[in-house]
């Protein structure tokens, strides 16, 4: 009798957890027979396909705006990373009130709405004259990513054993070989973490990119935005395809990768 009910729960736990798969899926996966439209506008193909959308973003300006995304969310991506990470190891080193207070304040562009970003930075960077510009929008895009670099490189220093650092000086190793050598190789699951969020991020931004660039900086996001704002673009739809595409193979590379590990 415990053996069937235990059987009937897994059941329903398995069409629960295939309920929630579907209801978080299917209405993402709408957008790929949508990309295949012949017409102008968003619609479902009725009877004829067509890869005219995907030949607007090889020919339409898109490739030139995900150039722009790659550039400034790989640069802000390391920056952060570089500077999340040094960081990150002198909080753990010093652990005193002023690496605690320095660690909230690196963590207010999570607490800050993003329009309040937006407004403080075009302020700013019209005085800098960093308007439109390719270093203006990679500093404010490292701001923001910076504090998830710091939560994920401290999260793998919590089980770092101190001693590891005080046995490498000891054995002569100086404090920056000690970094390279011992320190980072432990946290450098952190650091992947950490500069994979960095990267999403930069690249999913878009409050701030329509404050402070316009055509000189022309990025990912923001030409979306317009293809949704001026006229509803199918293309949109052919590119949603492509990234779900690519995701969904960096998750299989991901599991075969993981499987062969275990084997």
């Amino acid at each position: 009798m415990a053996t069937d009910a235990n059987r009937q729960s897994v059941e329903m736990s398995r069409i629960v957890a295939w309920m929630t798969t579907c209801f978080l899926v299917l209405p993402i996966l709408i957008v790929i027979p949508v990309s295949f439209t012949p017409k102008r506008y968003l619609s479902m193909p009725a009877g004829d396909w067509s890869l005219r959308h995907y030949e607007v973003l090889i020919s339409g300006g898109w490739l030139s705006s995900i150039g722009d995304s790659l550039l400034v969310a790989i640069c802000s991506a390391l920056l952060a990373l570089a500077m999340g990470t040094l960081f990150a190891v002198g909080h753990w080193r010093l652990n005193n009130g002023v690496t605690r207070n320095l660690r909230l304040l690196l963590l207010l562009p999570m607490i800050v709405p993003p329009i309040v970003h937006a407004v403080a930075f075009y302020q700013a960077w019209s005085i800098l004259d960093l308007l439109d510009t390719y270093l203006g929008l990679i500093l404010v895009h490292t701001m923001k990513a910076l504090p998830f670099v710091v939560l994920s490189v401290t999260a793998s220093l919590v089980n770092l054993d101190p001693r590891l650092e005080q046995a490498s000086r000891s054995l002569g190793a100086s404090s920056r070989q000690t970094l390279f050598y011992i320190l980072l190789p432990q946290v450098r699951p952190g650091m992947l973490a950490g500069g994979i969020f960095a990267f999403i991020t930069s690249w999913d931004e878009i409050i701030v990119a329509i404050f402070i660039t316009s055509r000189a900086v022309y990025t990912l996001p923001k030409r979306i935005w317009d293809g949704l704002f001026d006229n509803v673009d199918p293309a949109i739809a052919a590119l949603g395809t492509i990234m779900i595409i690519i995701t969904a193979i960096g998750l299989l590379i991901k599991d075969r990768y993981e499987k062969a590990q275990k084997t």
